[in-house]
């Protein structure tokens, strides 16, 4: 069997597009390339989520800083370094984005940025302590997120150029599930070797499987048979960034979706505070390393490609439920807190609330994605991606915040407030037009 009957094979089993005919909404040119696009972008996002994962500044940096000793401070700031400057700077990223005609050349480049500060950042870990391994891991984590932005607003951009509309959902749905199958691993050789969890070898290990996986992703990534794009709408990167946030309130659709992208957060950031309060309940060893990998991993594995081929037809609905579902857990863990607080320390409980609040932020992050991607036009898609992604940026730098309602009234506060946000996020996504569907 030849490579081209390999991946058209593969293609189609993955896709459910045997013949390769499903070209809606991307170049003529590109139709025929469809197979080997949807394949290479599927291994080089499988991998890089992969990643995600095994160096997340939700869980495994801050695991890493607190155990190497670092002040509490550098560990606070991770989540909105890494958050925000993978968003902020990426209205200016498109217009230079917009001026080529190639565009996966950024994803490449942005990918070999982040194995490059993983790189620097084993050499931290390796040799540094306290505040000087903060600093540095602060400063890298920095260069890492801002790579990061350039590779979310070009990936959007070329997706859009080489997967055709209804498949789009599931290129991300089964990266997420294959991601999550390969972290699934990782979690149970970290969870029966628990003697080594805080070894400082076990995150050089991370540290450097992440170096591999980002630069094997680069490479696949470049082999993609994008085709020549339009080029219109460059000039002063600063200009055309602030002209571009008119698109707020100038396009009604996307200000809507921009509205419930931003109510959307309160899935993701519900997941720290219910393992806030899991520890509050003394299971140390439910919330491990290990442990947490495990439910993120379940997560990934059965519900990314469901939530994917959902996405594909009515990626709208994708986001209401996942917001509802967000938020019905959020009140069952409020509920046991108040009247069972017992049965938070039970292994299967808190564990049921983290892999089910891990799918709820699964089924958020597709569908958004889907739905920009669907919605947005070749000539329009990065510079809707930018200005989305800056706006968010934003909003999660001001998440921050829920720190201090947290340390004035505590942890049920905040999944008060984001039980309050999520039900805004489920009206709002109930509002929003299907841009998914076959008949698009």
């Amino acid at each position: 069997m030849s490579d081209k009957d390999l991946i058209h094979r593969v293609y189609g089993y993955l896709a459910e597009d045997e013949d390769a005919r499903v070209c809606k909404d991307i170049p003529e040119s590109a139709c025929n390339h469809q197979p080997r696009s949807f394949v290479l972008m599927l291994l080089s996002l499988t991998l890089t989520k992969l990643g995600d994962t095994l160096v997340s500044a939700r869980l495994v940096l801050p695991w890493m800083l607190s155990t190497l000793g670092a002040p509490a401070i550098f560990i606070s700031a991770l989540v909105p370094l890494r958050e925000s400057l993978a968003l902020l700077p990426q209205l200016f990223v498109a217009q230079k984005l917009r001026e080529q005609p190639v565009r996966k050349w950024f994803w490449v480049a942005g990918s070999v940025g982040q194995a490059l500060a993983l790189a620097l950042m084993i050499v931290a870990v390796a040799t540094l302590n306290d505040s000087a391994l903060g600093w540095s891991v602060v400063i890298l984590l920095a260069i890492f997120s801002l790579s990061r932005g350039i590779c979310s607003v070009a990936n959007k951009d070329v997706t859009g150029k080489t997967v055709s509309k209804t498949r789009r959902g599931r290129l991300s749905g089964v990266a997420a599930s294959a991601a999550g199958f390969l972290t699934l691993a990782t979690a149970l050789v970290i969870m029966f070797a628990p003697d080594i969890s805080g070894e400082r070898w076990l995150f050089l290990a991370l540290l450097g499987a992440g170096v591999i996986l980002w630069a094997s992703a680069a490479l696949l990534y470049a082999g993609i048979p994008e085709v020549a794009g339009s080029t219109e709408g460059g000039g002063n990167a600063i200009n055309e960034a602030l002209r571009s946030l008119t698109l707020l309130w100038r396009n009604g659709q996307f200000g809507h979706f921009v509205i419930t992208r931003a109510l959307l957060v309160s899935a993701a950031f519900a997941i720290p505070y219910i393992v806030v309060l899991i520890q509050r309940q003394g299971d140390a060893e439910l919330t491990s390393l290990g442990s947490l990998l495990l439910a993120s991993g379940l997560a990934g594995l059965l519900a990314g490609r469901v939530w994917g081929r959902w996405s594909d037809a009515a990626s709208d609905r994708v986001m209401a439920a996942a917001s509802v579902m967000s938020t019905l857990v959020m009140l069952l863990a409020l509920g046991l807190y108040y009247w069972m607080p017992h049965a938070l320390a039970i292994g299967w409980v808190a564990g049921a609330l983290l892999f089910l609040s891990a799918v709820a932020h699964h089924g958020a992050r597709v569908g958004r994605k889907t739905y920009l991607v669907d919605m947005a036009t070749q000539d329009n898609r990065a510079q809707l991606t930018a200005v989305s992604n800056t706006v968010m940026g934003v909003i999660l730098l001001a998440g921050i915040l829920l720190g201090w309602l947290d340390s004035a009234y505590g942890v049920a506060a905040v999944l008060w407030f984001l039980v309050a946000v999520g039900v805004l996020a489920f009206v709002s996504a109930l509002a929003l037009p299907n841009v998914s569907g076959e008949e698009n």
